[in-house]
């Protein structure tokens, strides 16, 4: 998709002030104009599908349909439609849902005043923005997966196994019958484990085994 010389913008969100403060940033920049302003999601999807829109931006929480839904089926009706997330939330479940939805980007109406121009050229390239704090979530989120995947190469399949089966509350006798191994060679795989990812009891290997996903919460 080529980026228009001038991009023509959707605001949607239900309260008029913040529409008017988000008009005047996008107004003041040559290369967009708002071109219509909705006050709920209902109407945000139907304004959208005109060929004057090329970008929506969506506030999360709106009357009739959310920003989200809205989202959902402008993706659907109209693919090519970019399509910017607005919150007053730092919440990483909105972030992730917007995404899933179908938005290139995800602003806090906090900073709009510092991201959004920024945010609307990145999704008009093609690109995602999210705001700093969700860049440090995502990093942080990947550096913890890839030290889980290091310390799963660490723990044998027998010691996962073990492991599972302890954070699932089974006893040591309950282990050995369930694997065909004797008591002894249970203790010896529950002490292995433990020294492996440095941890003392039965908790510390629970909390670890729901955050990686081997037993649910």
């Amino acid at each position: 998709m080529s980026i228009p010389l001038v991009t023509g913008v959707l605001l949607a969100d239900d309260h008029p002030i913040v529409r008017h403060g988000l008009r005047d940033l996008l107004d003041a920049e040559a290369d967009f104009a708002v071109r219509a302003e909705v006050g709920e999601g209902a109407a945000a999807v139907e304004r959208a599908l005109a060929d004057d829109i090329d970008l929506a931006v969506l506030d999360v929480s709106m009357p009739r349909m959310t920003g989200l839904e809205a989202a959902r089926q402008l993706s659907t009706r109209r693919p090519t439609l970019r399509v910017l997330m607005l919150s007053m939330h730092e919440n990483e479940q909105f972030l992730f849902e917007a995404l899933r939805a179908g938005a290139s980007g995800y602003v806090l109406k906090t900073a709009a005043d510092r991201d959004l121009v920024q945010a609307c050229r990145a999704t008009m390239r093609g690109e995602t923005f999210l705001y700093a704090g969700a860049v440090t979530k995502l990093v942080r989120d990947h550096l913890e997966s890839a030290r889980a995947d290091e310390t799963h190469e660490i723990l044998t399949p027998r010691e996962l196994e073990v492991l599972k089966l302890v954070a699932e509350s089974h006893t040591s006798d309950e282990i050995a019958e369930l694997l065909v191994i004797s008591r002894k060679t249970v203790d010896r795989h529950r002490a292995n484990i433990l020294e492996k990812l440095g941890m003392r009891n039965r908790v510390d290997l629970t909390r670890y085994a729901i955050r990686r996903g081997l037993i649910a919460p």
